[in-house]
């Protein structure tokens, strides 16, 4: 199981998807050579990378959802944080049978909006894997999130629940 823990150096960014593999996995110290999108007159944004032209569309999140970039570590919960503070003795008994090992991911970044980067102009957002998955899965939050209410024309509505 993981528990999210804001980090001490947790800052703005936003996370870019291209239509590339890179066998590379770590920090880079130049990414300006590598990396250095262009934002045109009419709003668009384009880069050039390893001699291909990409055009980058923006999904914006909808209000009151904000992205996270997390990392994984593996310091563990303590344990005095992963129980309630008022149990009965059965309840104690189940617990100490079934110990859950807890760790902690760290938030590192926040995100309110996600470039998708495509080949031969903008992005179709009905057609693209990420887009239609982001757009998939915040439906799929709010139904499983959402109350239901009685909307003002007779129609349910789902209303994020606090």
């Amino acid at each position: 199981m993981l528990s999210l823990r804001p980090s001490s150096t947790s800052k703005k960014c936003t996370p870019n998807l291209i239509p590339a593999r890179l066998n590379h996995n770590g920090p880079i110290n130049d990414t300006q050579r590598y990396w250095a999108p262009e934002t045109s007159e009419d709003g668009t944004s384009h880069v050039y990378l390893r001699g291909r032209h990409l055009h980058g569309t923006s999904l914006t999140l909808p209000e009151n959802y904000t992205g996270a970039v997390v990392h994984v570590t593996d310091k563990p919960l303590s344990q005095s944080q992963t129980k309630p503070q008022t149990r009965t003795e059965d309840e104690e008994e189940e617990d100490e049978k079934e110990e859950v090992e807890v760790n902690i991911i760290e938030k590192v970044g926040s995100f309110d909006e996600v470039l998708i980067w495509g080949h031969g102009g903008k992005v179709d957002q009905s057609q693209d894997l990420y887009a239609r998955g982001l757009g998939e899965w915040i439906g799929f939050a709010e139904c499983m999130h959402g109350e239901e209410e009685e909307g003002t024309e007779g129609k349910t509505e789902r209303t994020k629940a606090t």
